[in-house]
């Protein structure tokens, strides 16, 4: 499939997603039911990591960074088992906990983390989310980060309906104040135990919904960071240290990848991010396309960045396409509860 191909899907599955419709996209629902088959077939025989328990990781990271009188930065996390941390065992494995210790490390300031993710969680489930974060007391979190969309994809909920919850769960966010980076759908066909050709069908469902949860995001004042197949060819080469237990979450180092992708987006909607890096590099391949262009690529690079550009062009609105450097992250210390 083409890139303009893909960007054609991505804005009618968007479209759908803005007037009602529910449609399931090329793929198609028999398709995905294949998928959705395979896969828990797996997790049934592998089932050893699937407890649901993840590791505690609210509170205060970066204390060294400590000043009287000037409050930590907030940061909460929303989504599914990816973003809660499942198949890690110890809090600062989590991906919240990496992200609340890399923001530190940027921004000098000590940051607190709140993570509402629910293992099994779809789309649906971010509106339930989004209300525990703004009815808490205290201020609205400075950013937020989502990560949503592999159980959408195995439970056969319409793309148009999944970047319908997630569209209106950014606009409530960035409403209230925050700002909102998202994580895209992964990339399901790196799953080990899934075998061809339904690995391939998993992929190519995966990055479509992935494609058209971008086009919303932007829609609503949101960044999105592609996770696709970022883990891909580590999962390939190491599945033992790239997966967890159950051979479908991600392991520590799986996490710590995904985090590594997501932080400097993260810093830049902050605006902690070096300002010289926020000019596109045509080096890197970097640019304003018309926003389900800049999509479509980005479902097909993990790791890329799409932000809201100009509000309107011949083709529609634009958008910024950037491939941030990564940084390592700094090993998370142990989180202060909040109080």
């Amino acid at each position: 499939m083409t890139s303009m191909s893909r960007a054609r899907v991505a804005r009618r599955i968007a479209a759908g997603a803005a007037y009602g419709g529910g449609g399931a996209g090329l793929v198609g629902a028999a398709v995905v039911g294949l998928v959705l088959a395979e896969v828990r077939l797996a997790r049934r025989q592998l089932g050893n990591g699937l407890s649901g328990r993840v590791p505690a990781a609210d509170g205060v990271y970066g204390h060294a960074y400590e000043i009287p009188g000037e409050p930590a930065l907030r940061l909460a996390v929303l989504g599914d088992s990816t973003a809660a941390g499942q198949g890690v065992h110890r809090a600062g494995q989590t991906p919240g906990a990496l992200l609340a210790s890399g923001l530190a490390a940027v921004a000098e300031r000590p940051v607190e983390l709140r993570n509402v993710a629910v293992t099994g969680a779809r789309s649906d489930d971010l509106d339930r989310q989004v209300g525990l974060l703004l009815a808490a007391p205290g201020p609205v979190p400075d950013v937020c980060v989502i990560m949503i969309g592999a159980n959408d994809v195995t439970h056969r909920m319409p793309p148009a309906q999944s970047v319908r919850h997630l569209s209106t769960a950014v606009r409530r966010l960035r409403t209230a104040g925050a700002e909102v980076v998202v994580g895209t759908c992964p990339d399901l066909g790196t799953i080990e135990p899934v075998q061809q050709p339904l690995r391939w069908l998993a992929r190519r469902a995966s990055r479509q919904l992935a494609a058209a949860q971008t086009i919303g995001v932007v829609a609503q004042g949101g960044r999105t960071v592609s996770l696709g197949d970022l883990l891909g060819p580590e999962f390939e080469a190491h599945p033992r240290e790239y997966f967890g237990p159950d051979n479908y979450h991600p392991s520590a180092e799986g996490y710590a990848t995904a985090a590594m992708a997501l932080l400097p987006t993260v810093c830049a909607a902050l605006g902690l991010w070096p300002a010289e890096e926020e000019r596109p590099d045509v080096s890197r391949r970097e640019g304003f396309l018309p926003v389900a262009r800049a999509a479509a690529e980005a479902a097909q690079e993990a790791g890329t960045e799409v932000t809201a550009a100009m509000p309107a062009g011949p083709r529609g609105p634009w958008a910024l396409l950037k491939r941030r450097r990564r940084r390592r992250l700094p090993e998370a210390e142990p989180a202060t509860p909040s109080v």
